[in-house]
């Protein structure tokens, strides 16, 4: 029993659930302890102890499961009684390697401390998390020593345990310390377990004495930077879509920096010491408290679901954790998307904790002021009840402050005004008083007068929006934004939440404003400098997507929402109906882009209807650019920019030039002029055949460029010949993929096979036949990076497509093996849409489908449309994260547009059959 003299007790907050269900170390120890009295053989001996230690592992851990799932969302029991099992089973190991190598008459350098470092020093242990120990020695390691602790690691291997672990001496401690700071900060969380407690007690001595005193700020420098660079590897800010509850933004790590700072420099027993130490109030460590019992609860799911220790909530463990921390359905969202808001709100008050904190640290002087926030310093004086504390903007006097409640606003005004931060005190102040903006306030003309200026005013709107936001202002002067605050949206396409993506928008609008994005975006850029209300596309941007998260279309909800605010924030009947209309038609300008062919007359002249006024498409052209751009990083490409500029572009024309003169012939003869000025070398007859052989809605559909590809292509091409061009298109962030051949029927599926075959996304389509029965096909993909395939990679591409079309590959079959969704992209629900449209072009009927993206989709698809003899004119593709749309311009065996309702309705349950057995197959 040596090896239990100084065990240390369960920590007080073990005491409920531990209590109950860890069995008592010292009564595992004597069991054990009597298991092997008759034992000989060393490695029968282990085995018994690995026997008995892990029937006790197995039952405690059972019993935990059990409890936990009773309260899913309390895991401080849990984690302690974690912790204390890790105890029992150490403290007992040792027991029994001591056993297996007794010393009769121990000198002084044979003693052993065992000490848990880490978050197992903390006492706090997911079910799968690491065991760190330090094993303790007082001079050089003795043979002894070595035995005894390869026996009590064997031990803890084989009961599954995963045991990091170091032998060192005090002095070792030390030395490592100062070189090192993760060996520093682990050392900082020692905890005594089991061994000889005296040389215990002279490590903790030492490192206060020795390590720890006077090297707060170095300790401080080097915690936050180390933070820095972590949050940099986990993508930089809060709202990533796959968050590491651990090591991210907001997450557990950023709790623990506090605690182990507070420790470091005041010797707090844990981290509800920060508030006797002075650097968190009581109200703030209730907040940190909620967060990190929040925080580990989501971990100790993720270990439990996964069996091991996980961090990274992937798309497929939110949907498991939210179901197992009772998170439900309701309201027009999924249980995952509740769960989630309720996590990144959890993150972003981590956020604001972490930043008053370590303003209360530099306020201290425990860490210089440049070099902690980064600040420069301003000469810029600050208003009469304002004072600068630390760089930062603080009010001389808080009654006064609150006396006048639009202070509230104005402080944030201030801020943008003098280029400074605001002091934690004043978040404080507002955070504690948001009870102060109500109906009388929002009335108020000098509120109005604020927060627009907020917007319009200063250059850097984002900057005050989203400290308004964090901080409760925001949402308390506009209630209705208050819902989608932290709102995540389940469906990979967006990377931020609501109100962060909101912000994005504005920001890019703000960008734009500044002439920062001129090459990028002309179009956009241009409209600004010759002058839009700003006051309209600046609120329309705010409430644009505030209609989100409920049963109903979230554009129709949000422009009813809009009537009833835009008033409010003090804007003109006529700019209020123009808010209304952009938020009731935001998406409108980048459907019709993405979603139907806009080499169609019809298409263009259907948007000028719609737009009507050259006022709104230049508000809404600028409105989609920076939500299209506010969406996340590589959202915007060269293909979205093209589409909208040409649809900008056609569709100014219209509205200037008369509806009238958008046609098929105009564009038919500038199309076969343009061709022909290309084509100079050709002779007369070989000229006229070819710009007479072709329909008018090729000219119309396709780039003289590509006009020019195909008439070389089409040039004395023999009956069983295919020709190929293959050719990087960067204005579309694509390679553009050309067919010449024979037609016949379902030829657009097959090419559309032969391209998922070898992995290619395809992203737009056309289909033509000349009047002499010949197929020109054009399809622009890309790889499975989303970008143009590189040119070494194109002879295989065209190879397999060539044995694809020649019959020596059948698609169906080989596409079967690689039609197959990631784990991480299967939770994704989207509910299958089918509609028929006649009247958005004059010769085809438009069946748009909407539906969940995978490999081979299109083939499947294209190859129903085909088996049903409809014809497909072309197709447009548009894909949102795992959701997409692809539209396809058909028309029946006869050439004519699909008007009869049977018809429709028995390709509407062919086509949703065959993505069901699709979706089927992907899921096996």
């Amino acid at each position: 029993m040596t090896a239990l003299v100084g065990a240390v007790p369960a920590p007080q907050s073990t005491a409920g659930l531990a209590a109950q269900v860890v069995p008592d170390a010292g009564d595992l120890t004597a069991r054990v302890l009597q298991s092997l009295a008759g034992a000989q053989d060393p490695k029968e001996a282990r085995a018994l102890v690995v026997k008995d230690l892990s029937a006790a592992k197995a039952a405690t851990a059972t019993a935990l499961d059990a409890a936990f799932m009773a309260t899913p969302r309390a895991a401080r029991g849990l984690i302690a009684a974690q912790s204390l099992l890790t105890d029992a089973l150490v403290q007992t190991a040792l027991a029994a390697a001591i056993h297996l190598h007794p010393v009769p008459n121990p000198t002084e350098s044979e003693r052993i401390a065992v000490l848990a470092v880490g978050g197992y020093g903390r006492a706090e242990m997911a079910p799968h998390s690491d065991v760190d120990l330090l094993f303790l020695t007082p001079w050089k390691i003795t043979p002894w020593a070595e035995s005894v602790i390869e026996t009590m690691l064997y031990i803890l291997w084989d009961l599954k345990l995963k045991v990091g672990h170091s032998s060192r001496t005090v002095k070792d401690c030390i030395r490592l310390g100062r070189e090192d700071i993760t060996i520093r900060t682990a050392l900082l969380e020692h905890r005594f377990i089991c061994g000889h407690a005296p040389l215990a007690a002279e490590l903790d001595t030492k490192l206060w004495s020795d390590l720890f005193k006077n090297s707060g700020p170095e300790f401080i420098e080097a915690k936050l930077a180390e933070r820095a660079e972590r949050h940099k590897r986990q993508g930089g800010q809060r709202y990533v879509l796959e968050p590491n509850v651990k090591e991210g933004k907001g997450g557990l790590r950023d709790l623990q920096t506090l605690y182990w700072i507070g420790k470091y420099l005041h010797r707090v027993p844990s981290s509800e010491g920060l508030v006797a130490a002075g650097l968190l109030s009581r109200e703030e460590f209730d907040t940190f408290a909620r967060a990190e019992d929040f925080l580990w609860a989501v971990r100790c799911h993720l270990h439990y679901v996964t069996g091991r220790a996980t961090d990274v909530l992937s798309f497929d463990l939110q949907v498991e954790v939210a179901a197992r921390m009772g998170y439900r359905d309701t309201g027009g969202r999924r249980a995952v998307e509740h769960f989630m808001q309720d996590y990144f709100r959890q993150a972003t008050r981590v956020g604001e904790l972490t930043r008053i904190f370590l303003t209360e640290l530099e306020a201290r002087h425990a860490k210089r002021e440049a070099s902690l926030f980064g600040i420069f310093k301003r000469t810029k004086q600050v208003r009469p009840g304002y004072k600068l504390v630390q760089g930062r903007i603080d009010v001389t006097d808080p009654q006064a402050f609150l006396a006048d409640k639009l202070n509230l606003l104005r402080v944030f005004e201030e801020a943008l005004r003098t280029g400074y931060l605001l002091h934690p005190n004043i978040m404080r102040l507002l955070a504690a008083n948001l009870d102060l903006i109500d109906e009388d306030m929002r009335d108020d003309p000098e509120a109005r007068r604020i927060f627009l200026d907020l917007l319009l005013k200063h250059g850097n709107p984002e900057r005050s929006l989203r400290r308004m936001n964090e901080l409760g202002v925001l949402s308390a002067f506009i209630p209705e934004f208050e819902p989608i605050v932290a709102m995540m949206q389940f469906n990979v396409y967006h990377h931020y939440t609501v109100d962060e993506h909101i912000i994005q928008t504005i920001s890019c609008l703000a960008q734009i404003e500044r002439g920062e994005l001129v090459e990028e975006l002309p179009v956009a850029s241009g409209i600004l400098k010759d002058g839009v209300s700003r006051r309209v596309i600046y609120v329309a941007l705010l409430l644009h997507d505030i209609g989100k998260g409920r049963p109903e279309d979230h554009s129709i909800l949000g422009a009813q929402m809009a009537r009833r605010i835009a008033p409010r924030l003090g804007l003109e009947p006529e700019e209020c109906e123009t808010v209304e209309w952009l938020v009731r038609y935001h998406l409108l300008m980048s459907d019709m882009a993405q979603k139907r062919d806009i080499g169609d007359p019809r298409t263009v002249r259907d948007f000028a209807k719609a737009v009507k006024t050259r006022k709104r498409l230049d508000l809404l052209t600028v409105l989609t650019v920076c939500d299209i751009r506010g969406v996340g990083p590589g959202t915007w490409n060269n293909w979205k920019a093209m589409l909208l500029r040409q649809l900008y572009k056609q569709t100014a024309e219209a509205l200037e030039g008369g509806l009238e003169n958008v046609n098929r012939e105009n564009r038919k003869d500038d199309a076969k002029d343009a061709l022909r000025a290309r084509l100079k070398t050709w002779d007369k007859a070989a000229l006229d055949h070819e710009t007479s052989r072709h329909y008018a809605p090729y000219w119309q559909g396709l780039s003289t460029n590509t006009h020019e590809i195909f008439a070389s292509l089409l040039q004395d091409l023999g009956d069983n010949e295919i020709r190929i061009d293959l050719h990087p298109d960067p204005d579309r962030d694509a390679t553009r993929t050309c067919f010449a051949l024979v037609d016949h029927p379902g030829i657009f599926s097959r090419l559309a096979g032969a391209l998922a075959l070898v992995g290619a996304n395809v992203v737009d389509a056309r289909t033509y036949t000349s009047k002499d029965g010949y197929a020109t096909a054009v399809f622009w993909v890309q790889d499975t990076e989303g970008k143009p395939y590189e040119v070494t990679r194109l002879p295989r591409l065209r190879q397999m497509i060539d044995k694809t079309l020649r019959g020596e590959v059948v698609a169906r079959e080989a596409l079967k093996d690689r039609d197959k969704l990631k784990k991480r992209d299967r939770e994704f629900r989207f509910p299958t849409h089918i509609t028929f449209d006649n009247e958005g072009s004059e010769i085809y009927t438009i069946i748009e489908v909407d539906t969940r993206d995978r490999p081979g989709l299109l083939y499947d698809l294209t190859r129903t449309l085909a088996a049903n003899n409809i014809y497909i004119a072309s197709a447009v593709i548009a894909t949102y994260g795992a959701q997409v749309v692809d539209t396809f311009y058909v028309k029946d065996m006869f050439g004519l547009k699909l008007h009869q309702k049977h018809k429709q309705e028995a390709l509407d349950r062919k086509l949703r059959a065959a993505i069901a057995e699709g979706a089927e197959r992907a899921r096996a």
